[in-house]
């Protein structure tokens, strides 16, 4: 039996395939996972996948699992990860997901939902799945079957019904799919609308002939940079590898930050919806709380990890959510996440107006930010104890340890250092007024970590 404990992460299923995950193990966790939401009421799973190689092999294993345990499936075949939460809210069906999202090519995995989108997680559900399979799914009733059904238009359609771009003028888009999925869905989405859209590696290829889906990574933007700027363009946008995160460049070929992409599209929502709650977790920029109450909306901070945001979007009805990770929650998507529909108000508010996107996102960008820093420690507690030791005693200095911990700078300055889960690593935030005392603050926290 594959090792579970391997594969089993906080949010999802990921592995190496032919080592840690292979059809015997998904087939298995097709069969818990079905016998999971059947004693739940549900009468059947949608199941879409990404366009790796062994994406078919694994989804169909899944299905078989699925249909043994009785519940019927219905395969939306190539899809992004909004794709597949789109299909699980409008069918009312719980979902799965393959994709290995931004991993290298030897990955993939599988996200797992309940109907609406509701994320299956390692507290709400995930961990009774990894300990039915360890135990050995027993046989089930059989008798499932397997339907397929064509979702793409409905998705492209019900997205561009949540945004008007009707009045847009035209706009000169670049658009880096990384051979993900983006390649896939952009054209369904973007063909009606009013932009000249040049195209990045949208053929889909699960090998990643040009570069890593990921776009966290900075050396992954380098050819939309350039791109951008070449071709004159008014925006660049870059899709991960299941296209559920996407990251904008400015026309200057600067990317913006995925703070200031949470900043406008707050406004722009609570615009349709005055006063109400925008979700933000605690390595956003402060700017973001700052900017939901110019405009009358109420922020409220999380912890990191798209289970908090939907669990905190759930209760208290708030109608956005934004993460430094580029993963933006929509209360009119089942509170889930699409880098699509975020990428479809960054293009509206550009068009609105006749200003460069930079100047646009001027006002969203207040502060200078180092991104996420990583250090390899021995003892995580053992550093986070001598961070706070080290600034315990200065003047109003003020801590907060909603998630690892966060220390607040009289001058406005802070920073987060918090644990990874899965990795002997410490990751660092740091957020200051400029670029000079930001890199000064960043280096001294660095000095006591890295001690």
């Amino acid at each position: 039996m594959a090792d579970l404990g391997a594969i089993v992460k906080a949010y999802d299923i990921r592995g190496v395939v032919g080592e840690q995950l292979d059809a015997s193990t998904v087939r298995d966790i097709g069969a818990a996972m079905a016998a999971l939401v059947r004693d739940e009421g549900a009468q059947g799973v949608v199941i879409g996948h990404d366009m790796r190689d062994s994406s078919p092999q694994l989804s169909a294993a899944f299905a078989e699992g699925v249909t043994g345990q009785g519940l019927d499936v219905v395969s939306i075949g190539l899809a992004s990860t909004d794709m597949l939460y789109f299909a699980s809210g409008t069918l009312g069906l719980p979902g799965a997901m393959f994709t290995a999202s931004h991993n290298p090519a030897k990955y993939n995995g599988i996200k797992l939902c309940r109907a609406g989108a509701t994320p299956i997680g390692q507290d709400t559900g995930l961990a009774t799945i990894r300990a039915a399979v360890e135990a050995g799914v027993f046989a089930g009733p059989g008798g499932g079957t397997v339907s397929n059904r064509e979702l793409l238009s409905e998705y492209a359609a019900y997205l561009r019904k949540l945004v008007d771009l009707s009045g847009s003028r035209r706009l000169r888009v670049v658009v880096d799919a990384g051979n993900g999925m983006g390649g896939h869905t952009v054209p369904a989405v973007f063909e009606p609308l009013p932009f000249d859209v040049v195209p990045m590696y949208f053929e889909l290829d699960g090998t990643f002939p040009n570069h890593e889906a990921n776009p966290l990574d900075p050396a992954n933007l380098v050819d939309l940079q350039k791109r951008v700027v070449a071709e004159g363009a008014d925006i660049g946008l870059a899709f991960d590898g299941d296209a559920d995160r996407c990251f904008v460049i400015d026309e200057r070929g600067e990317p913006v930050s995925p703070s200031a992409i949470t900043g406008i599209v707050a406004v722009r929502e609570l615009a349709k919806d005055p006063g109400a709650s925008v979700i933000h977790n605690l390595i956003t920029s402060k700017a973001v709380p700052e900017i939901v109450l110019e405009h009358g909306g109420t922020p409220v901070r999380t912890r990191v990890g798209h289970s908090f945001i939907k669990q905190t979007m759930a209760e208290t009805g708030a109608v956005f959510g934004g993460e430094h990770s580029a993963h933006y929650y929509f209360r009119d998507f089942w509170k889930a996440d699409s880098g699509m529909l975020a990428a479809l108000h960054v293009l509206a508010a550009l068009a609105e107006q006749d200003a460069p996107l930079s100047q646009l996102m001027a006002v969203y960008e207040r502060y200078s930010a180092s991104g996420e820093i990583n250090s390899t420690v021995a003892d995580q507690a053992e550093r986070i104890a001598a961070v706070k030791q080290a600034y315990g005693a200065r003047e109003g200095v003020e801590f907060d340890e909603l998630d690892g911990l966060t220390v607040s700078l009289p001058d406005g300055s802070w920073f987060n250092l918090r644990p990874s889960n899965t990795e002997p690593l410490l990751r660092l935030n740091v957020e200051a007024a400029d670029a000079a005392a930001m890199a000064a603050l960043r280096d001294e926290v660095l000095g006591v970590v890295r001690a």
